[in-house]
């Protein structure tokens, strides 16, 4: 196990942690948990809460926040977003070749099965190109650092990646909090990622018009991310609707405003592809609105991310990321993947139902921790259940080595302990380039020995810095 704070023996502080180790030396601890009690109370009162699928009460909760912040060094940084760089701009460039030429799939490098009979795959997307040929505008990446000290690429997340607006807060939380610390370590700076994502929104759109009308659309208020919707939007200084704040008029989507109609250009969309527009996916949806899609295709409108990008979430396809990478950018990844086990064929799920009580077997379409199995933390009876469910439906799944997570440490009741993290660096992507927001959101598992980091599941979060060379 990495500890990312300490030496091996525990004596003294990495270099990253140098400043912060002294300043926990001189911290009463009784004073710092009721510092993390502040912290909690000024969540509340901003009412930065999600609400937890299939929860019987229905309560929005807060997520955790735990104030000794994780550090990365900017050299380690630096390799960290190159690596990510290379990887988006393969996405982006796989989503413009499967949804055309699927050039790919003629080179037998993934089996058009996985991707033709996808059911992330839309048939409505082929042969068109969005503006800029850009998919995915928003991108979430997720990082692990193994015992080895190396890095790795656990999930990609093209579709709808959520998670930022917690960066942001708890990022301005802790300046609040601690502002010596700010002054003692030279941390790189988050703030401008609202602007950054208005402006890569409003560059991706150019081919549609100079000055686009941008807005957010989301689900409502009992989707479990709308804190974020509500968040970005006022921070970008756009519109915050849903669906039925917009009408089909000519071609073009308009919204009602008091100063009359007024037509939308740019719709950041936090709505999953089947509910955007009933006339051309679910058609029992409530959620989109009519006529959303024609116009898109018509390059009337812009969505982001692309509808048809969550085939890259595909946890089967990821297994094939470093040969896609090679295909589309001509080099060996940078970041590589954990090792994956595909279920669907017939060898690999021999060797995954002998060792699932060793690995972590996970839905490929899945999220936010459900519907998987971690081998070692799962009781004899979870483990023949999960045996069934895989068994019945073996394409559902993939599995992985149960890997050992770095730790960072946490505050608890009896002081500071070590607890696994990864890490969802966040993406944006215009015509001018791929940037890379410095940090990104640190997600860990408050649980001692647990490798569940996901808020939906008991995990918490972390300030994120990268330090200044």
């Amino acid at each position: 196990m990495f500890d990312e704070m300490h030496i091996e023996d525990g004596s003294l502080p990495r270099k990253a942690y140098t400043e912060l180790y002294k300043w926990l030396s001189t911290q009463n601890y009784n004073q710092l948990s009721k510092k993390a009690a502040v912290a909690e109370n000024i969540f509340r009162r901003i009412g930065i809460t999600f609400n937890v699928y299939g929860n019987k009460d229905d309560q929005e909760r807060l997520i955790p926040f735990d104030i000794i912040p994780r550090i990365i060094l900017e050299e380690e940084w630096r390799r960290l977003e190159k690596g990510i760089v290379q990887r988006v701009a393969a996405i982006n460039a796989f989503l413009s070749d499967v949804y055309n030429k699927q050039e790919i799939v003629k080179a037998g490098i993934v089996p058009s099965e996985l991707i033709n009979h996808n059911k992330a795959f839309l048939p409505q997307m082929c042969g068109f190109k969005p503006p800029g040929n850009i998919y995915t505008h928003i991108v979430g990446i997720d990082i692990v650092r193994t015992a080895e000290n190396d890095f790795f690429v656990l999930e990609d997340n093209a579709r709808v990646p959520s998670g930022v607006s917690y960066m942001i807060e708890n990022r301005s939380t802790m300046r609040h909090m601690f502002p010596e610390l700010f002054a003692d370590n030279k941390v790189k700076s988050i703030a401008d990622y609202p602007k950054h994502l208005y402006d890569a929104l409003a560059k991706s759109s150019r081919e549609i018009c100079d000055n686009p009308t941008i807005v957010v659309l989301t689900p409502g208020v009992h989707n479990s991310a709308y804190y974020e919707h509500s968040f970005l939007a006022d921070e970008m200084g756009v519109e915050l609707i849903q669906g039925t704040d917009l009408e089909l008029d000519g071609g073009n989507i308009i919204i009602n405003t008091t100063a009359g109609t007024q037509k939308v250009d740019v719709i950041y969309r936090r709505i999953d592809d089947e509910y955007l527009d009933p006339l051309s996916f679910n058609p029992h949806s409530l959620l989109g609105s009519p006529g959303i899609f024609d116009a898109y295709r018509e390059k009337r409108l812009m969505l982001a991310n692309a509808p048809g990008s969550g085939i890259a979430d595909d946890k089967a396809i990821y297994s094939y990321m470093p040969e896609i990478v090679k295909f589309y950018m001509g080099d060996k990844p940078i970041l590589n993947n954990i090792p994956t086990w595909r279920c669907s064929e017939k060898s690999s799920l021999s060797y995954v139902i002998e060792n699932l009580s060793k690995l972590v077997v996970k839905e490929v379409h899945g999220s936010g921790g459900y519907g998987m199995l971690v081998g070692p933390t799962s009781s004899n009876r979870e483990i023949a259940s999960f045996k069934r469910k895989l068994l019945k439906n073996p394409s559902n799944y993939i599995a992985q080595p149960t890997l050992s997570l770095s730790t960072v440490p946490i505050l608890t009741k009896s002081g500071l302990a070590p607890r696994h993290v990864d890490l969802r660096p966040f993406v944006l992507v215009s015509p001018e380039g791929i940037k890379v927001t410095a940090g990104g959101l640190t997600r860990v598992a408050l649980k001692k020995g647990s490798l569940v980091v996901n808020s939906s599941q008991g995990g918490g979060t972390k300030d994120t810095w990268v330090l200044e060379s």
